[in-house]
């Protein structure tokens, strides 16, 4: 079957005149359809950033249904694989006026590759799939560049420096993480400022860092953990003691880039545990610890304002912390962004991204925002 789609597509895109779904030299048009249904392609909803996501999804394609003007259809799924599947259903039902398609993992480019090749728009939310991008009828996320640039603001301004013991939390190899690395790096060269939407502040760096220096910073310690606090555990498990001499050694601060709060959590937990041996704790109470997260879970929100269960252990060895405002309460504004293409209120050109705003929370704001359940201890 996906042999079948790549030759499809492989014909509709050497006739792109001839195709609306890859024009790419003016402004999206609704396609012409018989259908009159919406599918939102998205997680199925168990804990974490995700699945806040799909029940923000559900309620949303709740409320479309009610409306009564079109009729709307959540779908969820555990890998891409299975969404590859599920746009095969969709094709096969023939009712489908266009797709919200939050890729779970990058094993789901060839469902949209059947969308492109079936002229069936489509917008891709959050992981932004290099190649099926060009034909998106929108690529709507975060701003991942801002959520790198805003943790690389945050710890130059808590002390980091070329030669700094950094360690590196990355979600997975999609463009969500790459983003967010490509937006660290720019700041600390000076390619990029961060825009703090909740300061109305914009921030530079004073003295930009070279290549050499920043690949330095990331060399020794980073780990892709998927997504998850345990697996954030199980590296640090093993190579915190190391990197709690390396950073006594250094200048006694550690600086944690962790990518998603998920993983914030498996420091702490690890804290907790008795994994650790009581000379790192020891020498891990005595350093100044800065870590970061992306997110806004609200238990996360809880350690931060004081009223959590981890909040003794973050004020114990942490100097401080923040999560980058991320919530995944976009998802209900991207089905949006399908209801006024398909109402004709349209302004974007086929392969645009909108990227909305990302800030800072730490404990000085946190106070003023609602974050979302998402954590599973």
């Amino acid at each position: 079957m996906r042999k079948l789609i790549a030759v499809i597509l492989c014909t509709l895109l050497a006739l792109t005149a001839l195709s609306g779904c890859a024009t790419t030299g003016g402004s999206a048009e609704p396609a012409s359809s018989a259908g009159d249904t919406i599918y939102v392609l998205g997680p199925t909803p168990d804990h974490g950033w995700t699945a806040q996501a799909g029940v923000y999804a559900e309620s949303t394609v709740a409320q479309i249904n009610e409306a009564g003007e079109w009729n709307a259809v959540y779908i969820s799924a555990s890998t891409g694989e299975e969404q590859v599947d599920q746009v095969n259903t969709i094709l096969a039902n023939g009712d489908a006026v266009g797709v919200v398609f939050f890729a779970l993992e990058d094993s789901a480019r060839a469902g949209q590759e059947a969308l492109i090749a079936a002229d069936i728009p489509f917008i891709s939310f959050d992981r932004i799939i290099e190649g099926p991008d060009q034909y998106s009828i929108l690529n709507a996320s975060g701003d991942n560049w801002q959520c790198g640039a805003g943790i690389a603001y945050w710890l130059v301004e808590n002390g980091m420096v070329p030669g700094s013991t950094m360690v590196t939390l990355i979600g997975d190899n999609g463009t969500v993480c790459s983003r967010r690395q490509e937006g660290f790096e720019q700041f600390l060269l000076g390619e990029l400022e961060y825009s703090d939407e909740h300061t109305g502040e914009t921030y530079g760096i004073e003295t930009p860092w070279t290549q050499e220096e920043i690949d330095a910073l990331c060399a020794d310690y980073q780990n892709v953990c998927n997504w998850s606090a345990d697996a954030a555990y199980e590296y640090l498990e093993q190579k915190l003691p190391e990197i709690v001499t390396a950073a006594k050694e250094n200048d006694g601060n550690l600086y944690i880039y962790s990518m998603d709060d998920e993983m914030t959590f498996g420091m702490l937990g690890l804290i907790e545990s008795n994994a650790l041996d009581a000379q790192t704790k020891t020498d891990l109470e005595d350093l100044n610890v800065y870590i970061s997260a992306i997110g806004g879970m609200a238990e996360l929100y809880a350690v931060m304002d004081g009223t959590g269960a981890q909040s003794p252990t973050a004020e114990q060895y942490f100097e401080d912390m923040m999560s980058v405002y991320f919530s995944p309460k976009m998802m209900q504004n991207v089905i949006g962004y399908m209801l006024d293409y398909l109402e004709g209120n349209w302004e974007y050109e086929i392969g645009e991204g909108k990227y909305e705003p990302v800030w800072i929370v730490d404990a000085n704001n946190v106070s003023e925002y609602e974050g979302f359940t998402g954590h599973s201890n």
